[in-house]
């Protein structure tokens, strides 16, 4: 019953509830919230907010866990991320939490419900949208971005972003399912067979989940690349890799894969997973560097070698494959989790001040 989840008839965030019917009424006004706000470049405070208003087609969360990465470094920094983020806003992009108060349109979830939200609203009526490409939407607006999001205690989003979680997948794991989500969009698409040797460069967060993604897709033999002899030892003992190469003094080799997916975003990382390209190979671009970086490759090598460069950027409604394969074990989020904070240690993990992360989530709350 949903008076077992939140008690009997208020809810933490003051959410009036009919225990007749385990729906929410609406909030009372004057409600307040703790939320980490994003004030100028670099500059965050602690503010306490009222709980957001929610529209009819929207779902207030009461936010679990929010997980910080590369996009929140660039909008903290001034840098736009997949849109640009204008102060004061609420950052927090990958998110987790529960139901709190649904408005009058929402069907999918309820109060009490476990769910992830994807960020990212599209406007579905742009060329884009209409021609089943949503993620370059012309208009495309997101929570955590161009929209208060989940550094705060309480959050909304339309109930189309909104997505229940099985009993199986935790609201700390869940807090990564958006970063997945990007993976799978990304491999959605290249052509994988079983057959192709695949070469991931980047130990980071997003290069050990494409480690483990291409293997959950197939592929025979998945090899890894990075600056870190721990996380390179670690994906091969626990996470399927077969062969690692440390950059700092080892070669990767050339001409010898079929599938690169590039999940650093530099230019030298970049020109390796061209090199490392076989005669009808595919690399995937999806590593995130500065706007104004290029890199060099041979045109007639693209021509010779009949090279397939792929670029990708956020996910295609992939949210809810990325649950599924969280929730059937294809994935290990949790293994790769390395830090929890709080609000107050947010500023000082985006300064570098924290270090040793593979990937921190935040909690707020559970």
């Amino acid at each position: 019953m949903y008076a077992e989840v939140v008690g009997q008839n208020e809810l933490p965030n003051g959410t009036i509830v009919d225990p007749h019917v385990a729906e929410p009424l609406s909030p009372m006004k004057g409600t307040i919230m703790k939320a980490l706000v994003l004030t100028g470049v670099k500059e965050f405070e602690i503010q306490d907010l009222p709980t957001p208003e929610i529209l009819p087609n929207e779902v207030l969360i009461n936010t679990a866990y929010a997980g910080v990465c590369g996009t929140d470094h660039d909008l903290y920094a001034g840098r736009p991320g997949s849109a640009a983020a204008v102060p004061p806003i609420v950052l927090g992009h990958e998110n987790s939490g529960i139901v709190a108060a649904v408005g009058a349109d929402v069907t999918n979830v309820k109060a009490g419900d476990r769910v992830a939200v994807d960020p990212n609203i599209y406007c579905g009526q742009c060329e884009f949208c209409l021609t089943q490409r949503p993620e370059l939407c012309d208009h495309l607006s997101a929570v955590g971005v161009t929209r208060d999001g989940g550094l705060a205690e309480q959050f909304t989003a339309p109930a189309t972003v909104v997505y229940r979680l099985p009993d199986n997948v935790s609201l700390r794991d869940a807090a990564a399912i958006e970063p997945v989500s990007c993976a799978v969009h990304g491999l959605d698409l290249l052509k994988l067979r079983p057959y192709q040797k695949a070469l991931v460069i980047g130990d980071g967060f997003m290069g050990q989940i494409f480690a483990q993604l291409l293997q959950a897709y197939g592929v025979h033999q998945v090899d890894l690349a990075g600056i870190f002899d721990e996380k390179l030892q670690r994906n091969k003992e626990l996470f399927g890799v077969t062969e690692t190469y440390n950059t700092t003094r080892e070669q990767i080799p050339t001409d010898a894969y079929d599938v690169i997916v590039e999940a650093v975003g530099l230019p030298a990382t970049q020109a390796q997973a061209v090199a490392a390209a076989k005669k009808g190979a595919q690399v995937l671009m999806f590593g995130v560097g500065p706007q104004e970086a290029h890199f060099e490759m041979n045109a007639y090598d693209i021509y010779k070698k009949q090279l397939t460069i792929q670029g990708s950027f956020i996910n295609r409604l992939t949210f809810r494959d990325a649950i599924s394969l969280v929730s059937a074990g294809k994935m290990n989020i949790g293994g790769l989790i390395s830090h929890e904070l709080g609000l107050d240690e947010v500023q000082d993990f985006l300064d570098g001040k924290i270090t040793g992360v593979s990937k921190a989530v935040v909690k707020i709350g559970e």
